[in-house]
């Protein structure tokens, strides 16, 4: 009896050391997952993709050309602007150059024309105003002739303003005119040309291509994303964790997670946290609730770079 007896409390004994054992609670696991920032290619214009220079998964370097647009529509509206921009050229010319010589010819004949009228009226004027004073001419003769000596100087005056303003050229306000107008001609033509420049899509900054969207041969409208990429060198481990388990998890903080694609341990720095919100999953500390935990999204950097952290890799923290 007593032999069974202590047999029994051994198995008694057993059985709780197990089950204390298996029943321990375990570390508590926070899977995050490894991310970089993109920027999307687009462009101003709309048009048809006419080539790629690059395939998803190939690295670029800024400047890099990434693809072609066909826009001729574009093409169509510099030849207009290129068009316009000939014509200000041609009427600022003129206006700098002001008249044509046979114009200016013409109007230096008609000043002629003018002061030799004035020379006879004058002489008329003076023989009648002899006679007039000698008493032998009326006086109604004398007026005729004085109004004829005075329509004959206005007429002098007008042709040698016609003839100055033909040697002048423009006014001073209409060559300014003339040369605002070569100016906006040339800005339109160099808007136009700005559009053609974003039919070649230009990476702006290193990295890879991670997806292409249209094919080629598709059109794509102003803005439209054609692809994006990825800059590998701006890569970061984001978490969503419980606020129970964020003891230790401040900005600043550095830790060490494991990568299970990699098989190894990378030291990470946390850069930023910040609550889910309410749409994110609350956790009730009792079955009758007294209060409810939040989960809070943290990011953190390598501390220094990791050879084969791919996006989308799985980084583990335990907790």
């Amino acid at each position: 009896m007593l032999l069974a007896f202590l047999t029994l409390l051994g198995i008694i004994a057993v059985v709780a050391l197990v089950g204390f054992l298996m029943l321990r609670k375990g570390p508590e696991i926070v899977q995050g997952q490894a991310d970089v920032n993109e920027y999307r290619v687009s462009s101003k214009v709309p048009g048809r993709i006419l080539a790629y220079r690059v395939k998803e998964g190939q690295g670029v370097k800024a400047g890099d050309t990434l693809a072609l647009l066909e826009a001729p529509d574009v093409l169509a509206k510099l030849e207009q602007a290129r068009a316009a921009e000939a014509a200000a050229q041609a009427q600022n010319a003129k206006a700098i150059k002001g008249a044509r010589q046979e114009q200016i010819q013409a109007a230096y004949e008609l000043w002629q024309k003018a002061r030799a009228g004035v020379t006879i009226a004058e002489k008329s004027y003076k023989r009648v105003k002899n006679l007039y004073d000698q008493g032998v001419m009326s006086a109604q003769k004398l007026d005729e002739v004085t109004a004829q000596r005075d329509a004959a100087l206005a007429t002098e005056k007008a042709a040698k303003s016609q003839y100055d303003m033909a040697v002048n050229g423009a006014e001073r306000e209409d060559k300014a005119a003339a040369a605002a107008l070569v100016e906006r001609a040339k800005g339109a033509v160099a808007e136009v040309q700005s559009y053609i420049a974003e039919t070649y899509l230009i990476a702006q900054s290193d990295g890879e291509v991670s997806e292409i969207f249209p094919k080629v041969g598709e059109l794509v409208g102003t803005g439209a994303p054609i692809m994006n990429v990825a800059m590998l060198d701006e890569m970061w481990v984001s978490f969503n964790v419980r606020e129970d388990l964020l003891k230790g998890l401040t900005v600043g903080t550095e830790f060490e997670a494991y990568v299970p694609a990699l098989d190894r341990d990378i030291r990470l720095k946390v850069y930023y946290m910040k609550d889910l919100g309410t749409y994110a999953a609350w956790k009730a500390t009792k079955t009758t609730g007294q209060y409810d935990l939040k989960t809070f999204e943290v990011k953190a950097s390598p501390l220094e770079e990791v050879e084969g952290l791919r996006p989308g890799m799985s980084v583990i923290l335990e907790k």
